[in-house]
């Protein structure tokens, strides 16, 4: 074994067991029983610690209670949604008899900050609905109403945006907004055997004919920030986690990924590892990754199984 992969193992039960399905190949049981430890050791078990007697982290949906932009803060990452979304980044099982017993307290309780809307219902941004798809039918909601929403908040160029709805309302669609909701209908589909694949189809097609970073149009590259790769992405792309989509999706690699797997590629480190790229701002329960500048477990994990896959391994 070489080193890189014995340095991604010595890390969290979250990252050890992707390393052992993704890269080892290893038998099947191992890997369960591996992933069975998110919930009670680690960043899973820490997550899970801070939720509340209501079943929400922090008090809130998307914020916490008695955060607002008015208070001239860094957004906060420390309520219900964010924390499920890194729950499933974590691959906590879906089956853990807590998350079942989350997923009816925030039913009970939960409510969107707008529109006071049932926290499983969604509301009508795609961001968070493309993550409330992927935590609802991971851990058991039913999230279908949500699902139909986002066939009738699809673009007429393939993806989603955010921001349709505010102001006189955006027609072009956005990287981030189009891979929130392609990672939400793909778990659906996955957990629930009922087919998202026309949507998904436009959606990823969407990021393809812009080489997954650059706009269609103009052919320059959208934002810099698709360059450095984050960790939780939260509401940030980048093409590290485009890519990492397009694999689990099933997709095999072609002409118009090449571009984002060169990126990828020249961001290995001598030393085999790729480096945390982005620090977060906001208060978070704990830190996910390394600090900006240093290696990052998840980035090298991420890196490695998309090359991996890149290189037909």
């Amino acid at each position: 074994m070489d080193d890189v992969t014995t340095w991604l193992l010595e890390g969290d039960p979250g990252i050890r067991w992707q390393v052992m399905q993704d890269l080892l190949d290893a038998p099947q049981e191992e890997v369960d029983a591996e992933r069975a430890r998110v919930a009670h050791e680690g960043f899973g078990a820490a997550l899970l610690a801070a939720r509340g007697d209501d079943g929400l982290w922090a008090g809130g949906a998307w914020a916490p209670a008695g955060w607002s932009w008015e208070l001239g803060e860094p957004q906060a990452w420390t309520s219900t949604s964010w924390v499920l979304e890194s729950l499933c980044d974590l691959g906590m099982p879906a089956d853990e008899p807590v998350m079942a017993e989350t997923v009816e307290l925030i039913a009970r309780n939960g409510r969107w900050e707008y529109g006071d809307l049932p926290f499983w219902q969604g509301e009508v941004d795609s961001c968070i609905n493309g993550r409330t798809i992927r935590a609802g039918a991971r851990f058991g909601a039913d999230v279908s109403a949500i699902v139909a929403y986002c066939e009738e908040d699809q673009q007429p160029d393939g993806g989603w945006n955010c921001f349709r709805l505010e102001g006189e309302g955006s027609t072009r669609s956005s990287f981030a907004s189009t891979i929130s909701v392609l990672e939400g209908l793909l778990e659906y589909q996955q957990r629930t055997g009922r087919s998202t694949a026309a949507m998904r189809e436009r959606g990823m097609a969407y990021l393809l004919e812009r080489s997954l970073l650059r706009g269609l149009r103009s052919g320059e590259i959208v934002s810099p920030s698709y360059l450095s790769f984050a960790f939780p992405p939260r509401a940030r792309y980048d093409v590290l986690r485009a890519l990492d989509h397009l694999r689990l999706a099933g997709l095999d690699p072609e002409p118009r990924m090449a571009e984002a797997i060169a990126i990828v590629r020249s961001k290995r480190q001598p030393d085999g590892r790729w480096l945390s790229e982005y620090d977060d701002p906001g208060a978070v329960q704990l830190h996910l990754d390394a600090p900006s500048g240093e290696p990052s477990r998840w980035n090298t994990l991420r890196a490695l199984r998309v090359l991996r896959w890149a290189d037909g391994g």
